[in-house]
């Protein structure tokens, strides 16, 4: 499987162009792009712990963050705003967010388009009198976001091939799109489902342990709950059993609705979840929850299937994956395991995490520019901060800390370099362990007061990836599902899930991170390629920005970062 795109800028010639992507609502950020490459991306929940799927909050935290890259606003040549759902007061789609002590209302494009409009590409251009400094700004839908968030950062787009775009994100149903590169069009190619991304939590929200009570929670927290519940969910589901005899149950079901958003998709779980003896006897939560899963992922691909074979036939087409469904790897591997497709490609970033980036390719793409030129560790870059008392400080290269993970067995939070974008974190922003230890699992979700069913991610050599692994295909963002070989999940007990999957990450020999050099050192030391991975955070927050907050978080008794080793004596 091809990797990231890693092209050369292709703006065109003499064109010098700066391009600021924003995303205002959850999941908030900014990103910039300078001649067809990403400089950075910054998302709100990576500021200081912030909480996770924070909005932007404040207009001036654009400026904000352009200065901690050494940028102005003078220097951005063209602002993008997301497209969203919401409406201002005039009615149009608009979004509203401090600017200081006051308000500020920024109109914007839709979140879909919609017929008789421009399609996808269509540009939508506002005055600014409530932007930064009255500068004018861009406005694209939310869903082209999507598509080109995933097209133009994927190796299709560098090697200037067409590909289809599948998109189901949390508001819509799922959309098949169709880029070509040449002719730089995206065209839709059909709705496929009429089921909203946001139906597979919403329907689980009515069963444990996700059945919670949320009176008295703010709107922030009750929204913040909602998004995490998906990826719980898609875990919980490793407690129970598939059963697709109840497949045409669901059918049925789903038939009394014209069309499953977020009201039905609650109404819906609650049928199930106060008849369950009728439609459902003798499954549990996690049978229910799981049968779901499987349901929305195989009537998902019987569509595709049959769009594609009807308005495709005898073409192996590309397809890049999109929107906030696009972290399902159940539904990811189900997709790619079919055959329909040549490649199939998912960037780290396929949900709003990454929309501020898609944003700016929006505008990118518009001037002409098919692919960019990124790196997944483009997000904000470690803050200095003094350390608390108690904590000792010395030298320690990569292959110490190896070393120290093989002899000790102690967990090791690793800070280095820039972040990682999107959700999941891949060795800069990490806790990295032993997978040997049959504890280890249990202690990690122990020390980040995560449920016991949550699993944890093993990080692996890529070139040794298919020994230990099936598939065990290069997963360089922990987006495809993998199983063990024979022999390999008793040896590596604690990054096996409840199901006998994995979430894998694999390290490519191109990969120059700390964590990459850690991961090579200790398959070296220990014979065994593979170590634990899960995010170094707060709970509910995003990744740590700093060694400080690692260390007033106090849960291992290491840190290391930029070849130091912090250590708590006082830590058991």
């Amino acid at each position: 499987m091809r990797q990231k795109a890693k092209c050369t800028a292709n703006v065109a010639k003499g064109a010098l162009m700066i391009i600021c992507g924003i995303k205002t609502s959850h999941d908030g950020a900014v990103a910039v792009i300078q001649d067809g490459r990403l400089l950075f991306s910054t998302e709100t929940e990576k500021i200081n712990n912030g909480a996770r799927y924070s909005s932007l909050g404040d207009l001036r935290r654009v400026t904000d963050i352009l200065a901690r890259e050494g940028l102005s606003p003078d220097d951005v040549d063209q602002f993008v705003i997301d497209g969203w759902y919401t409406t201002g007061a005039d009615g149009t789609r608009a979004v509203t967010l401090r600017n200081g002590d006051s308000s500020a209302e920024l109109s914007v494009a839709p979140y879909v388009e919609s017929p008789g409009d421009e399609g996808p590409l269509q540009r939508h251009s506002f005055d600014g009198r409530n932007f930064i400094g009255g500068i004018g700004y861009a406005s694209f839908n939310h869903v082209t976001n999507h598509v080109l968030g995933a097209y133009c950062s994927s190796p299709f787009a560098a090697d200037g091939e067409d590909a289809l775009a599948l998109v189901w994100d949390g508001g819509i149903v799922p959309r098949l799109y169709l880029v070509r590169a040449t002719a730089r069009e995206v065209t839709l190619v059909s709705v496929l489902l009429p089921i909203t991304g946001n139906s597979f939590a919403d329907f689980c929200a009515q069963f444990s342990p996700y059945s919670a009570d949320l009176t008295g929670l703010t709107p922030d927290q009750v929204n913040r709950h909602h998004l995490s519940i998906a990826g719980k969910a898609m875990a919980y589901s490793a407690l129970g059993k598939a059963e697709s005899n109840i497949f045409p149950i669901l059918d049925e079901l789903i038939a009394e609705f014209p069309s499953v958003d977020t009201e039905n998709a609650k109404a819906l779980g609650a049928k199930v979840a106060s008849n369950r003896d009728q439609l459902m006897p003798g499954m549990s939560d996690g049978d229910i929850i799981a049968t779901f899963q499987d349901y929305l992922g195989l009537r998902l691909l019987e569509r595709l299937t049959a769009v594609v074979e009807r308005r495709f036939p005898g073409q192996r087409m590309n397809l890049v994956l999109g929107g906030g469904c696009a972290l399902n790897i159940k539904w990811n591997t189900l997709i790619r395991a079919s055959g329909l497709f040549r490649d199939v490609f998912a960037p780290p970033f396929p949900n709003d995490a990454g929309a501020a980036i898609g944003t700016a390719l929006c505008e990118s793409f518009h001037r002409g520019n098919l692919a960019l030129e990124w790196d997944v560790y483009s997000g904000p870059a470690l803050v200095a901060a003094p350390v608390p008392d108690g904590w000792q400080a010395r030298p320690c290269d990569e292959r110490q800390v190896a070393y120290l993970l093989h002899t000790e067995g102690e967990p090791v939070v690793v800070l280095s370099g820039r972040a990682e974008l999107g959700p999941r974190a891949l060795g800069n922003r990490s806790i990295l362990a032993p997978a040997t230890d049959p504890d280890m699992k249990a202690r990690l979700n122990k020390i980040k007061n995560r449920a016991d069913y949550r699993p944890v991610a093993p990080i692996c050599l890529e070139s040794r990836a298919p020994e230990v692994f099936t598939p065990g295909t290069p997963d360089p963002y922990m987006l495809f599902e993998h199983r063990m070989r024979p022999g390999w999940a008793e040896r590596l007990p604690a990054v096996v899930h409840l199901d006998g999957t994995a979430r894998l990450q694999t390290i490519g020999d191109d990969i120059h991170t700390a964590a990459a050099r850690i991961l090579a050192a200790y398959a070296e030391i220990s014979g065994v390629p593979v170590l634990c991975n899960t995010s170094a955070n707060l709970e509910g927050c995003g990744f740590f920005p700093d060694v400080a907050s690692a260390a007033r978080w106090g849960g291992t008794r290491y840190i290391w970062s930029q070849g130091v080793l912090y250590t708590n004596p006082a830590a058991i």
